[in-house]
């Protein structure tokens, strides 16, 4: 897919909106909990199904629990146990953005995941070695 950049928001909505399904897992990307960040030096991952999360904000914020389902095309993840129950009773998920939550613990049943981990903390460690030599001049 080639990359279009425009400024008009009515495109960058339509691009969305159109965008292929391989491509929108990037939309899924969550911050990782403190604890996380330390131990894999990654600052955000996208949400899978088997994650725990920690909702941040709305009506069911700081409820944690597993995730049951992901919808691609509707960019929303379904938490375990954040429910809503429709007009005859029965219970439905609440789909809830992955930009408002926050991975507390990763499945990493899948061995490429880790893959992935490894493959961004490479990219995302900055070196700080050239900046102290360029203040010392």
């Amino acid at each position: 897919m080639t990359l279009n950049t425009s400024a008009k928001p009515s495109v960058q909505r339509k691009r969305l909106y159109n965008m292929p399904l391989h491509l929108r897992h990037k939309l899924f990307n969550a911050k990782l909990s403190k604890e996380l960040v330390e131990k894999y030096g990654v600052k955000r991952l996208p949400v899978r199904v088997g994650d725990v999360v920690r909702i941040m904000r709305g009506d069911f914020a700081g409820h944690e629990g597993k995730v049951v389902r992901v919808n691609l095309k509707r960019v929303r993840i379904f938490v375990e146990g954040v429910q809503i129950k429709k007009a005859d009773g029965t219970p439905v998920y609440y789909p809830i953005h992955p930009s408002k939550v926050m991975i507390v613990k990763l499945d990493l049943s899948d061995k490429y995941r880790l893959k992935i981990i490894e493959r961004r903390k490479s990219v995302s460690t900055p070196t700080t070695s050239n900046t102290t030599e360029e203040k010392g001049e």
